[in-house]
C-alpha cells in the first residue's frame, strides 16, 4: 500500500469534489480517497507527504503529437505528416511514436500522464490516434487504448499542402469530397462485410486497408476527430458527421466562441487549443484564450490540449491557468485537462478522476495548481513514482 497524505484533494469526480486529505493505492490502483488526516497501519510501503500540496489526477492532453515529432531534430524523427495521399485513414500512429522522444519526460515531470497522440492535419483523412501513458519504454505496453479515433482535417492544411504539390484537394470542396468518398465507399465495404458474417453463400469483399480503418469509426465505436479552425469548415465537419450518423470531436474550434449557441444545439463535444500561441496561419485570426470559457458558459463540454509541439506538452496546466484568466470556471479548466479528456477518448474507466478502482496516476503540486508559481512535485503513473521532490 502507498499513500499521499496531508494534501487539498480535487477529485475531478463530480461525487466527491474537492476536500483536504488522502488518496492511498495499490497495485496500480487507487484504494480509497478519504477527508482528513491519515492514520498509518503500519503495511505501508511508501508515504507521500504532499505537506499542504494538491493533488490532481494526472494531466490529460487529449491532442499531440508527442512521440511524432522528435525533439530539436529534423525529417529523421518527423513522423507527423505523410503528404503523398490526402486519404490516409489506414495509417496508426501506433507505429511512429517514439517513447524515447525526451518530450515524454517533460509531460511526465509537468504531471501530464496521459495523451492522445497521432498525425497532422495534412490530408484529409490522416490516420488513427492511440491514447497512452506517459511512462514506458514500449509503446505497445503503454497504450490505454488503440485505435481511440480517426483524424479528419478541414480548412487551411490539406489545400496548403497539396497546392504546393500542384495536386488535389486544393479546395475546401476538395476535401470534403475527398472525405465524402472514403466515408460512402467505407460504408459499401461495411455492408458487404455485414452480409457476409449473416449469410454464409455471400463472399466478403476483397481486403481494402483504407476501408477497414474506417469501420471502428461508421460503428460509431471511436469518434472521428475533425480538425476545424474556422467557423464554416467547423459546420461542414459536423454536416459531413451527421450525414454518416458519426460520433464526432471538433478539435482546435478555434471560432468555437463565435457560434457557441450554435455548438450547444449540436451538442457538440469540443478539444479548445492551442491558444497559447501566435495566429501563425489566416485561419486563426480569431484565436482567443476567451474562447474555452465562452462554450463552457453555453454548456458546451469541453477540453483544453496542446497540439504538443505547436505548445510544448509541459505547458497543458498553464493553458488550464490561462483558460481561467480569460474567463473559464476554476473547476471548468481543471476538469478540462482530466476528465473531461478522459471521456472524450472513452477511457474514463481508467482516468481522469481520483476513484477507488481507477489507474493510480496522480500529479501533485506544491501549491493550486493553477497558480503560475505552483510547481509539479510529485507524480505517479499506474502507482509507480516517477517524479519525487518533496
Amino acid at each position: 500500500m502507498k499513500a499521499v497524505i496531508n494534501a487539498h484533494i480535487i477529485t475531478c469526480d463530480e461525487n466527491e469534489g474537492e476536500f483536504f486529505g488522502y488518496v492511498t493505492y495499490d497495485g496500480g490502483k487507487i484504494v480509497s480517497v478519504s477527508k482528513g488526516d491519515y492514520k498509518p497501519s503500519g503495511d505501508e510501503e511508501e508515504i507521500t507527504d504532499a505537506r499542504g500540496g494538491y493533488v490532481l489526477p494526472g494531466l490529460i492532453d487529449a491532442h499531440t503529437h508527442l512521440g511524432n515529432s522528435g525533439d530539436a531534430s529534423g525529417f529523421e524523427s518527423d513522423d507527423i505528416n505523410d503528404i503523398n495521399d490526402p486519404c490516409t485513414p489506414h495509417f496508426s500512429s501506433l507505429d511512429s511514436v517514439n517513447p524515447f522522444d525526451r518530450c515524454f519526460e517533460d509531460a511526465r515531470n509537468a504531471g501530464v500522464t496521459t495523451v492522445l497522440t497521432g498525425p497532422g492535419s495534412a490530408n484529409a483523412l490522416g490516420g488513427s490516434f492511440i491514447a497512452v501513458k506517459t511512462d514506458g519504454k514500449r509503446i505497445d505496453k503503454m497504450i490505454l487504448r488503440a485505435p481511440c479515433s480517426m483524424k479528419m482535417a478541414l480548412g487551411e492544411n490539406p489545400k496548403m499542402c497539396y497546392h504546393e504539390k500542384d495536386e488535389s484537394p486544393e479546395t475546401r470542396m476538395a476535401t470534403a469530397a475527398i472525405i465524402r468518398e472514403a466515408l460512402k465507399k467505407a460504408s459499401r465495404y461495411l455492408e458487404a462485410v455485414e452480409q457476409s458474417e449473416s449469410d454464409e453463400n455471400a463472399d466478403p469483399p476483397e481486403f481494402d486497408a483504407k476501408c477497414e480503418a474506417l469501420l471502428p469509426v461508421l460503428r460509431r465505436e471511436i469518434p472521428l476527430h475533425i480538425h476545424a479552425h474556422r467557423a464554416d469548415d467547423i459546420f461542414t465537419g459536423i454536416r459531413i458527421a451527421k450525414e454518416f450518423s458519426l460520433d464526432y470531436v471538433l478539435v482546435h474550434c478555434t471560432e468555437g466562441h463565435l457560434i457557441a449557441r450554435e455548438l450547444k444545439e449540436e451538442n457538440a463535444r469540443v478539444m479548445s487549443g492551442p491558444f497559447f500561441c501566435d495566429r501563425s496561419k489566416p485561419e486563426l485570426r480569431e484565436l482567443t484564450p476567451a474562447c474555452a470559457g465562452i462554450l463552457e458558459k453555453e454548456g458546451v463540454e469541453v477540453s483544453i490540449i496542446t497540439d504538443h509541439p505547436v505548445t510544448p506538452i509541459q505547458y497543458l496546466i498553464l493553458c488550464a491557468s490561462l483558460a481561467v484568466k480569460n474567463g473559464m470556471s476554476r473547476q471548468g479548466a481543471i476538469n478540462a485537462v482530466t476528465i473531461n479528456p478522459a471521456k472524450f477518448a472513452g477511457i474514463s474507466d481508467r482516468v481522469g478522476s481520483i476513484t477507488p478502482g481507477k489507474d493510480a496516476d496522480l500529479a501533485v503540486y506544491s501549491g493550486d495548481p493553477l497558480d503560475f508559481y505552483s510547481k509539479t512535485v510529485f507524480v505517479a503513473i499506474n502507482g509507480r513514482t516517477v517524479k519525487n521532490e518533496l
